[in-house]
């Protein structure tokens, strides 16, 4: 059943409403020795906050695990400190370590002895129909389950992705009882057009995209969010933290009495109530502690912290890529894969991800790594962000192909 319509929700609204509105668990302030004790369910782990997926009538997380980073296949501290802080969805992909993320996945899950406390959301990059179907026995294989309970088309970046055949595919897989729910990732492209063909498909439960703070007051975007969300269309967020290099980040010096920077910026996305959650890719125990302490605070954000977040966005613009490929590949005659090189790139300033990065720019073909600087001034000129892609690809071609740091 589709959920009614709802108007278009502004940065300024507050993440504390869907808490008390939606009758979801009672919102907790910054994690204490106190709120730890008295918010332990039966299984020994944290309460999250909960927001229903779409209208899969399925109430999860708002803050859920994304597992890209290098996991242990023996005991994993992070997968398990996550599950201890309520974070029980976790975000894989057969490409991710090329079957690691899966297989450290399947031993955790077998450690806690119960695949029903999970979520586990899958993904294929396959390009064709019988790909999709064959990969998605490939995740159940290598996560030792009998059914995943989202998976994804992975890293779309066209419409073509939302045909019919495709839908089909999603419709026979959950009817096989191999998923139980079907929709795509996308890292930008032409993001719009697809989640407005996904509302006009249908069969689409869920999309996984990059959305951040740096976004907010785009009206094209807005009006595609309602309309998925006015279809029923799960929102999840990615990419949140709209990373520049921590160096950058220092133009604004940003200062609160309740968040860091990187709670802020995940409290900025929830304030949203049309996203559903947040996928993040947490490091260490640390970064996992401070997301699930943002992710319980009712808090809100001040004036003043949104303010400071959207300084950040205009004073760092020209270094941070949205994934709009469609507007500076298609204003050029050369082959360079722009969108994918700046994302490879902000893994290394960013995330410290080096060799992951590399690894990524050297399967890219030599011929595309290639071009002049004149090449690349009508992509230049149609970049929403003004960055000056010619020098950002050059620093990505020594940093990730020369080697220099």
């Amino acid at each position: 059943m589709k959920k009614k319509p709802i108007s278009r929700r502004r940065f300024i609204k507050s993440a504390a409403v869907s808490a008390a509105g939606l009758g979801l668990i009672e919102s907790l302030d910054l994690i204490s020795p106190l709120a730890a004790a008295t918010s332990r369910q039966n299984t020994g782990t944290l309460q999250l906050p909960h927001r229903m997926l779409g209208s899969t009538g399925v109430q999860l997380p708002i803050l859920q695990l994304g597992t890209s980073q290098s996991l242990s296949s023996v005991y994993d501290r992070i997968l398990h400190r996550s599950y201890r802080e309520g974070i029980s969805v976790l975000d894989t992909a057969l490409s991710y370590g090329r079957g690691s993320s899966h297989r450290a996945i399947a031993k955790f899950t077998a450690q806690i002895g119960d695949r029903s406390r999970l979520w586990i959301t899958s993904k294929s990059d396959a390009w064709g129909i019988n790909g999709l179907i064959a990969d998605a026995d490939k995740c159940l294989d290598q996560l030792k389950t009998d059914y995943l309970d989202l998976y994804l088309m992975h890293g779309v970046d066209s419409t073509s992705y939302l045909e019919p055949e495709y839908i089909r595919a999603g419709e026979q897989l959950r009817k096989s009882g191999k998923i139980r729910f079907f929709g795509f990732s996308t890292h930008g492209g032409d993001l719009i057009p697809m989640m407005n063909k996904a509302v006009k498909t249908g069969g689409i439960d869920a999309i996984l995209f990059r959305y951040n703070f740096r976004r907010y007051g785009e009206s094209e975007l807005n009006r595609a969010l309602d309309a998925c969300k006015e279809a029923g269309i799960g929102l999840i967020a990615m990419k949140t933290m709209g990373g520049v290099s921590s160096e950058n980040e220092k133009v604004v010096r940003f200062r609160s009495r309740n968040f860091s920077l990187a709670q802020a910026k995940l409290k900025s996305v929830w304030m949203d109530d049309r996203i559903d959650a947040v996928v993040s890719e947490m490091q260490n125990v640390g970064e996992v502690r401070e997301n699930a302490a943002a992710a319980r605070s009712g808090t809100d954000l001040s004036f003043k912290e949104q303010k400071q977040l959207q300084q950040l966005a205009a004073r760092t613009s020209h270094l941070y890529c949205l994934g709009c490929s469609q507007l500076c590949e298609g204003a050029t005659e050369a082959e360079t894969p722009i969108a994918d090189t700046l994302r490879y790139l902000m893994y290394h300033e960013c995330y410290g991800k080096t060799e992951h990065a590399r690894q990524l720019y050297r399967e890219l073909p030599e011929t595309v790594k290639r071009f002049e600087k004149s090449e690349l001034e009508a992509a230049t000129r149609v970049c929403p962000q003004g960055i000056d892609i010619a020098n950002r690809l050059r620093i990505a071609r020594e940093v990730l192909e020369n080697g220099r740091t």
